[in-house]
């Protein structure tokens, strides 16, 4: 399971359950937006949409959104794991340094 830092998944809660039903958890290094796919795929094509309009309630936002969401096409999600892979060996080729673009060569 891909686990970033966020808050809501360092809630003790949250270690809690993954400790109980003994779930495998991947820590990515730290500031490492380019191995998550929300920050690399989803957030732009959800903010993209909503972009512009002024809402009267959380409900619209809500709807506007999810209707956002469901109209991603399978393949492009299927595309983003694809590249969430690629992005992980990159990681693990260069042992969790920094590296910028598509440099890294993974047959070395």
């Amino acid at each position: 399971m891909h686990h970033d830092n966020a808050p809501a998944h360092n809630a003790i809660l949250i270690r809690e359950f993954l400790t109980k039903n003994n779930t495998n958890t991947i820590q990515p290094p730290s500031n490492s937006p380019d191995l998550a796919p929300c920050d690399f795929f989803l957030f732009n094509r959800l903010k993209k949409p909503l972009r512009g309009t002024r809402y009267s309630t959380r409900e619209e936002v809500m709807t506007k959104s999810k209707t956002a969401l469901m109209d991603i096409p399978k393949i492009e999600y299927q595309r983003c794991f694809e590249d969430w892979i690629k992005r992980w060996r990159k990681c693990i080729a260069v042992d969790g340094e920094y590296f910028g673009g598509d440099h890294i060569d993974l047959d070395e």
